[in-house]
């Protein structure tokens, strides 16, 4: 397809320096050039993180697998949900009529479905399953925010290969360079992975019109969450192995750096795997990886009380929590603490900071793998006591 090949020649390019006037060439260097220092409190002149606990707020309940949420500029919260519907909450409420309804492919049990979402307004970006005649994709479109609808589909990436049940990737972020960012699954083969070019496995980058995409990282499994540090840097999340090359556990979150290669499928977090042949390059580490115990880390984000040092929250799927790690201000790759935040509402999907100093939750416990509660599934507000 013309959207591959056009992706493989920019994620070649992705890989050495470019020409200052096509936007792969921002990918040269640290997303951090794009953010201005003077614009916030310099590190040590921060507070380190004291303990972290919340009053918990339900926001909305009932729902069917909410997946990623966003803030408009007013702080509405739009969400989706897998089986296709992008919802509104307003004032602390749930607005009764979806912003959309849009079909995908999606099936209980399984990754697919109505995915990330994005917001620069006057538009909203989604990451969504779809169905064709040769398997099911994924696709990166824009809508137009008119009112509380979305109308005028823009189709903006297309043919990302789906799984057919697992490994679809899908979080959306809108960076500090002003390119919108997207994750990419493997789809369950790890070939796809182990190639730099291609669309699966991956981080990608473009821009909000849909041009010049191309590979910011690659020899990823299924990496669900990716977040921007207050000075532009690029964390992300990565599920390890369910059992394929033999092996299990081994989550893992990294610090980005733009052409990287992040190991999959040579490496399982900092464990060799049996994968045949020999890496392609040298791989960048994880900054944490879970050992023999599963996580399943799907969205994070950085968050911060006024006065102290953000620390990064990751959702877990299996681990059923959020998971609060601290990093060395002095060193971005060092992750010098980490501990339990939240528990006891089953699978959690997503975390975001919000506008208003608190944090916001996604549960995920109707997905087909979860045990549902009354209230599942849920939107979660979460402020700091």
């Amino acid at each position: 397809m013309n959207c591959v090949r056009r992706l493989a020649a920019f994620a070649l390019l992705a890989l050495v320096a470019c020409s200052s006037s096509h936007p792969t060439a921002r990918h040269g260097a640290s997303p951090s050039a794009a953010v201005s220092p003077a614009a916030r409190p310099s590190p040590s002149a921060l507070a380190a993180p004291g303990p972290l606990s919340f009053n918990v707020t339900p926001l909305a309940t009932g729902l069917t697998v909410p997946w990623a949420l966003a803030f408009a500029a007013n702080g509405d919260i739009w969400f989706t949900e897998r089986a296709g519907r992008v919802r509104i909450i307003r004032a602390g409420h749930l607005l009764p009529t979806p912003a959309l309804m849009l079909s995908v492919a999606q099936q209980p049990g399984c990754e697919g479905g109505l995915l990330g979402i994005a917001l620069k307004e006057p538009y909203a970006y989604l990451f969504y399953t779809y169905a064709s005649g040769s398997g099911n994709l994924n696709r990166i479109a824009r809508f137009t925010i008119q009112g509380d609808q979305l109308v005028s589909e823009k189709v903006l990436l297309d043919g990302i290969p789906a799984g057919s049940c697992y490994h679809d990737g899908g979080r959306l972020k809108i960076g500090p360079d002003g390119l919108l960012y997207a994750t990419t699954g493997e789809t369950f083969n790890a070939s796809r992975a182990a190639s730099p070019t291609g669309l699966n496995g991956k981080i990608l980058a473009l821009g909000l019109d849909g041009g010049g995409e191309h590979v910011v990282a690659w020899g990823l499994r299924n990496p669900e969450g990716i977040a921007f540090d207050a000075a532009g840097r690029l964390y992300a999340s990565n599920n390890g192995p369910s059992g394929d090359l033999g092996l299990y556990h081994h989550d893992s979150l990294y610090l980005i750096q733009p052409g990287g290669f992040y190991g999959w499928p040579w490496w399982a977090g900092s464990v060799r795997t049996g994968y045949g042949g020999s890496p392609p390059q040298q791989r960048t580490p994880p900054i944490v990886e879970t050992g023999d115990t599963t996580w399943a880390p799907s969205g994070i984000t950085f968050f911060a009380r006024p006065g102290e040092q953000a620390v990064l929250i990751v959702a877990e799927l299996f681990g059923r929590a959020l998971r609060r790690l601290v990093i060395d201000p002095a060193n971005p790759a060092n992750v010098t603490s980490q501990s339990i935040v939240l528990s006891g509402y089953g699978r959690m999907r997503e975390a975001v900071a919000g506008p208003d100093g608190c944090l916001y939750a996604l549960t995920s416990n109707r997905d087909g793998r979860g045990s549902p509660g009354a209230a599942d599934d849920q939107v979660l507000k979460l402020c700091p006591k």
